[in-house]
């Protein structure tokens, strides 16, 4: 696969895996993927757990769940997020960026442009709403045959400093080739970001994964087989739309935007 297809195609997959077990061969591939990543004076600060027990898988798929439940009946996920929250393909056409609601029950349609208000919350709750995706994101985790967790090495981790700076600029690289390697083996990968959005969740998490001292638990995510056709889920979103070179490229100076550029190549 040529590099730019796979960066194209490059997507957070939102539903269901495969039950299969990723192939130890392509374990140690996404892992050498990862290790090939820059780093600061090839400090390589990233250190990998990889997760194939079912207690492990279902437990933190357990605390997902439940994290995404109380983060979205409290309103703080909503609070936090509604910057990117888009409800209609006019509003994602414009920004082109965040995430476009565009797969939601009928009953719920009418009301997304009350969803950041008060009497928004209260209606989400009485339909269920946190109940219904808290329920689905155990699903899907539980559903993984593979989570990863990224940890930083403390010594280079360091925030306030430079090197924490450099530590997760690295990490965010080795993510990246991870990413790329799941579109050339045929697989899917979610960040399980819920539980660091409810206080003391997130430590259960690092608890459980017994993350030495001399570490910080930074990301975990989902992998697994990608099916033949993706089923998505009852509430789902999209967000392949992207900004134009024109509202994020600049030449020579940062007050004077990219030109002719926005046509996408070839077209």
């Amino acid at each position: 696969m040529e590099l730019l297809d796979a960066i194209r195609r490059r997507k957070t997959t939102n539903g269901p895996f495969l039950p299969d077990p990723v192939s130890e061969e392509h374990q140690r591939i996404l892992l050498e993927a990862a290790g090939r990543a820059p780093s600061q004076l090839n400090s390589q600060p990233w250190r990998f757990v990889v997760i194939e027990s079912r207690d492990t898988i279902e437990t933190i798929a357990r605390i997902s769940g439940e994290s995404m439940t109380e983060a979205m009946s409290n309103g703080t996920f909503f609070e936090r997020y509604k910057p990117y929250f888009r409800f209609s393909q006019a509003e994602m056409d414009e920004k082109r960026s965040g995430m476009l609601f565009d797969k939601l029950p009928a009953a719920l349609r009418p009301f997304t442009s009350q969803v950041f208000t008060k009497r928004g919350q209260t209606l989400m709750n009485t339909f269920g709403v946190p109940k219904t995706l808290g329920a689905e994101n155990r699903k899907l985790v539980a559903g993984s045959p593979l989570l990863l967790g990224v940890m930083l090495d403390r010594s280079e981790y360091r925030p306030g400093q430079l090197s924490s700076f450099y530590s997760v600029f690295s990490m965010g690289a080795a993510m990246e080739n991870v990413w790329l390697t799941t579109v050339e083996l045929g697989m899917g990968i979610q960040f399980i970001s819920f539980p660091m959005e409810v206080p003391g969740r997130w430590d259960e998490i690092v608890q459980l994964l017994r993350v030495p001292d001399d570490l910080e638990l930074m990301a975990v995510y989902r992998l697994g087989y990608l099916p033949p056709e993706q089923r998505r889920p009852a509430i789902d979103w999209s967000s392949s739309q992207r900004r134009l070179a024109s509202q994020y490229v600049f030449r020579e100076t940062g007050d004077a935007p990219q030109q002719g550029w926005d046509a996408p190549l070839g077209g």
